[in-house]
């Protein structure tokens, strides 16, 4: 037996006795603590690109607003005037222009709408940033998923 190894039984720096379950369960625990700071730094990258995204598309959903408004309101009374003198301009009936002018008025409103709409959604590209880097934490968990335990393969030089 003098050419064997002696073990002995103090523990690394580390704090591990060295055994491979021992190994294991310490990069269990590293990986998982990797996981979750990578989670939480990417909930946080999310956070400001949502603020961001909401910053950029203010000016975008009060002109949506103020849209909306003209297309629920009609501004009644300024259209019912319209179309009073419109009925006597082209010799036709109230009703008759009553509706030309509801039809014009919601024709401008639906495009006030339609127009803020297409402005509010490119104002969240900023969650380019956070796909990118969400896709990049996933590869790395890949990686180390793949790899653990095992040396990564050579290039070609």
């Amino acid at each position: 037996m003098a050419d064997q190894a002696s073990v002995r039984n103090t523990l690394p720096p580390g704090g591990s006795n060295g055994t491979p379950e021992s190994q294991v369960v310490e990069g269990i625990a590293g990986f998982g603590n990797d996981v979750a700071s990578l989670a939480e730094l990417q909930f946080k990258l999310a956070m400001i690109d949502l603020k961001e995204g909401v910053d950029r598309a203010r000016i975008a959903i009060a002109v949506a607003a103020v849209g909306s408004v003209f297309s629920m309101a009609a501004i009644p009374v300024m259209l019912l005037g319209i179309a009073s003198l419109l009925a006597t301009a082209l010799n036709i009936t109230p009703g008759w222009a009553m509706l030309l002018v509801a039809a014009v008025t919601l024709l401008v409103a639906v495009t006030l709408v339609l127009t803020a709409l297409t402005k509010i959604g490119p104002s969240f590209s900023g969650f380019n940033r956070s796909r990118e880097e969400f896709a990049r934490n996933l590869a790395w968990i890949r990686t180390v998923l793949l790899y653990s335990g095992r040396t990564p393969p050579r290039r070609k030089a």
